[in-house]
């Protein structure tokens, strides 16, 4: 009988060995073909409400995923429960729709022993940021190399309209008939609190926006979290209405360029400084001292910048930042598992996994 030797040699060309070994941090290979976003839809049948923002939000992140250059079966997308879970049955590639607040755990495990796989999870506020909120802040903490999209539409949609984390105080819904009692989360606060190194905010209904920031993730090593502003309009509808509508938005967004100064309002006549306590205010441009103005930078290592910025969110909408807050780079969690895996090898040798499971720590019962 053959000892395989010949086979073994062929199957360890086609199927490297296992991802800790390799020294590189991402290993995506980049597509043979030339693919479109044709390729990325898949043949099952799109259901959403009729005006969801998630339509948006998918056909802008389909039309995108050509541009990672990646093959479609090195893409996964991992969802937690919620309307916006939905979507990996929608894109063509590996996916898999998991179990509440789970998505960020699962993906880690993923991200950490498959370096060749472009990972991306598919949250909403209700999944990740109650029952999910332990995984997602230290998914972000850890700062695996995993993209999260969190659809943000203030309210649980797919159980019917209960409020949610992110729901403003006083909302009324079903389960709050009398208005919420609770403070909501700031999404981006949590996760620069968090110590995440990319976080960013978009709107579903601003496709160009969308894509730029989509772009801008996918570019980041090591966590990207990303909030989309998402409408619901059978629980929640208009939700966002003060950043959303052309009459209103001009004088409420506030563009995060980088390296530009923060401009906003009718024709760029409001800028930012720093208050007293460290705050941001909104000041005239004209009258202010140029120096005092912000340059927006979101590579400042200190995220004190970045959280002063989220805090500029209010319930009215007076300013609101969209754009990427924080983009900086540190080692990920799998690179830095891998190292010490290789590390560890090296001075000890391979491990038994017989002799670990027998080890000094057991003992006989009876």
């Amino acid at each position: 009988m053959s000892d395989g030797t010949a086979n073994g040699e062929a199957v360890a060309a086609e199927f490297p060995e296992p991802a800790h070994r390799f020294a590189s941090l991402t290993l995506v290979p980049k597509a043979d073909e030339k693919l479109a976003t044709k390729d990325f839809k898949s043949d099952q049948e799109v259901r959403w409400c009729p005006g969801c923002g998630d339509y948006a939000i998918l056909a802008a992140f389909q039309s995108f995923l050509p541009e990672l250059e990646i093959p479609r079966e090195n893409l996964v997308i991992i969802s937690g429960i919620g309307c916006s879970s939905r979507l990996p049955y929608y894109v063509n590639s590996y996916g898999m729709h998991s179990i509440h607040g789970r998505a960020p755990a699962i993906a880690t495990g993923l991200a950490s022993s498959r370096p060749d796989l472009s990972v991306w999870v598919i949250t909403g506020d209700g999944d990740a940021l109650s029952i999910g909120g332990n995984h997602l802040i230290h998914a972000l903490r850890r700062n695996v190399n995993i993209k999260i999209l969190l659809f943000n539409n203030r309210i649980y949609g797919l159980t019917k309209g209960q409020y949610s984390p992110t729901s403003e105080q006083g909302k009324v819904t079903k389960s709050t008939p009398f208005g919420s009692l609770d403070t909501p989360f700031n999404p981006v606060s949590l996760a620069v609190g968090a110590e995440a190194g990319f976080v960013a905010r978009t709107i579903d209904s601003d496709r160009k926006h969308l894509t730029s920031v989509l772009r801008a993730a996918a570019d980041h090593k090591g966590t990207a979290f990303v909030e989309i502003y998402q409408n619901c309009p059978i629980y929640n509808d208009d939700a966002f209405a003060p950043v959303t509508e052309p009459g209103e938005r001009d004088q409420r967004l506030i563009r995060l360029e980088q390296a530009q100064p923060i401009r906003f309002g009718a024709d760029g006549s409001q800028g930012l400084r720093f208050g007293r306590y460290g705050a941001l205010e909104a000041v005239p441009v004209a009258g202010s001292d140029p120096d005092s103005l912000l340059v927006h930078n979101a590579e400042e290592t200190d995220p004190s910048y970045a959280f002063a910025l989220s805090r500029l969110d209010s319930s009215d909408f007076a300013h609101t930042p969209i754009g990427v807050f924080r983009n900086v780079e540190r080692p990920s969690y799998d690179e830095l598992m891998s190292a010490q895996i290789d590390t560890a090898r090296q001075q000890q040798g391979d491990g038994d996994l017989a002799e670990l499971l027998a080890g000094a720590d057991t003992w006989q019962v009876g």
